[in-house]
């Protein structure tokens, strides 16, 4: 509910450059000095890209595969669980029942079932950079950990120079547990190479009945630094802001024109540009979406973030991650150690069965879907065993990554795993290996060299190789 009090004030007074930088969070855009646009000119391998700008959703927690796309009907009951199979649009392909619309795309997809790796941790690090020897335990992002996607495609100048190379939806990982989880992040290229960390202020109808482990869904909007959010704001702050974008396209204009813009040298120019870049805020403004189209979506955070996401991938941004944040005790996301199956029925498989559809079907209905790569998965599976209080423990041995979209070979299903969906048996693909196919998508030489902050060269996918069994 929108709830304003107060009286309401006016103001036509232009806001400074400094107040512009302050109240567009320069620190939190990443862009504490305009370095970011000294990106050295690279003589890195390019190809004709076959995507232009992905859509990573991650399904923070570790998603059940074996519940979801990588099911086991012959199995044991303690191992297959309580949902059965559907036939699916790819024919000898079956998913979750729970699943019914996702079901319809999937002649539409690459589905890899045999993610593997050892980096016990719920931070996003390993399928966001491909690294996988960093602390599991860390709940802080290492300024020596290496660049995430989006990192390398700002330090690599990919996209328009109108809008951030990177964003991350709808907060930085771990906001709603009080800290930040590692992986979107420059690394060792330096905190300018972050991504745009958007803001959000999530409501709950009520408390859950089991704490973490029966979920309530968090509403609200995602929103953009410096923008602000309009809830229980006083009404001369909503007018304010409300003007704000008005404002700052004039003031931007006149600004350019004036002697002291003139002297600024060629990056700081830049990164003044980049702040009061028109096309990045307005792809916050879902009040320009029909209502059809936002109830698609879902009226709800995870939903109105990833409309966001498609907003940005028209304003051209070449990286933008979704994270279903975890938000303390309103639900533990996909870390299902209880209630795995209560869980994936009530909330998490209908919410993605929502998502996943109507984000395809949007994007395709713009002719936008040949040219993005949407890639669904979360940072391990689960364990095939099902433990004592209904739930599944973690399990980065074995897990799935579902793709559609730029450059993906449709209707392909790559890898196969034991009777228990427990280890794979052919073609295990590492994370690292995931993030060389984004780069090879995305028309970069995943072999590319980066040097760390010691000097010491490192290819961006980590020694990777590209899963040419997904790759049209």
């Amino acid at each position: 509910m929108l709830e304003i009090y107060g009286a309401a004030k006016t103001s036509c007074a232009f806001p400074s450059r400094r107040k512009l930088l302050q109240a567009g969070g320069l620190s939190l855009f990443g862009l504490t000095t305009p370095g970011f646009l000294k990106a050295k000119d690279s003589d890195t391998k390019r190809h004709k890209a076959k995507a232009k700008s992905v859509i990573l959703f991650n399904l923070l927690g570790g998603p059940s595969h074996m519940d979801m796309f990588d099911m086991k009907p012959q199995a044991p009951a303690e191992v297959r669980g309580e949902f059965k199979p559907i036939a699916t649009s790819l024919p000898g392909l079956q998913i979750c029942e729970h699943l019914p619309n996702t079901a319809k795309w999937m002649h539409k997809t690459s589905l890899i079932r045999t993610i593997t790796h050892n980096h016990n941790s719920h931070n996003p690090l390993p399928i966001m950079t491909g690294y996988t020897e960093g602390n599991p335990a860390a709940l802080t992002p290492d300024p020596n950990d290496p660049p995430d996607v989006g990192a390398v495609c700002q330090y690599l100048g990919l996209g328009p120079r109108n809008v951030p190379g990177a964003v991350c939806l709808p907060c930085y990982p771990g906001w709603g547990d009080g800290h930040r989880r590692p992986g979107p992040y420059g690394g060792f290229l330096g905190s300018q190479y972050d991504p745009v960390f958007s803001f959000c202020d999530p409501t709950f109808a009520s408390e859950p009945k089991i704490k973490n482990y029966d979920p309530i869904m968090p509403m609200g909007d995602t929103y953009m630094p410096g923008l602000g959010n309009p809830v229980d704001m006083p009404a001369h702050r909503f007018e304010n802001r409300k003007s704000l974008l008005h404002r700052l396209d004039l003031a931007y204009r006149k600004e350019v024109e004036s002697p002291s813009h003139i002297n600024l040298d060629r990056h700081q120019q830049r990164a003044f540009e980049l702040l009061t870049s028109s096309k990045t805020r307005e792809a916050f403004d879902l009040s320009k979406e029909p209502e059809a189209l936002r109830e698609r979506y879902g009226r709800n955070l995870f939903g109105s973030s990833m409309l966001v996401a498609r907003r940005l991938v028209e304003a051209g941004v070449p990286f933008i991650s979704v994270h279903q944040e975890i938000f303390k005790h309103y639900g533990h996301s996909y870390d299902m150690h209880e209630n795995n199956f209560g869980m994936l029925k009530n909330f998490n498989l209908p919410m993605l069965d929502k998502l996943f559809p109507a984000l395809l079907q949007d994007l395709e209905e713009r002719g936008l879907l040949d040219s993005t790569l949407v890639i669904v998965m979360g940072e391990m599976g689960r364990s095939p065993r099902i433990n004592g209080k209904a739930g599944r423990e973690h399990w980065p041995q074995c897990g799935f990554s579902l793709l559609a979209g730029g450059g993906v070979k449709k209707g392909t299903v790559f890898g196969s795993t034991d009777k228990e969906a427990g280890y794979p048996v052919d073609h295990p693909v590492r994370p690292c290996d995931l993030i060389a196919t984004i780069y090879h998508l995305l028309g970069i030489d995943p072999h590319t060299l980066i040097h760390d902050r010691t000097g010491r060269p490192f290819p961006i996918a980590r020694g990777g190789d590209p899963v040419n069994g997904v790759i049209a």
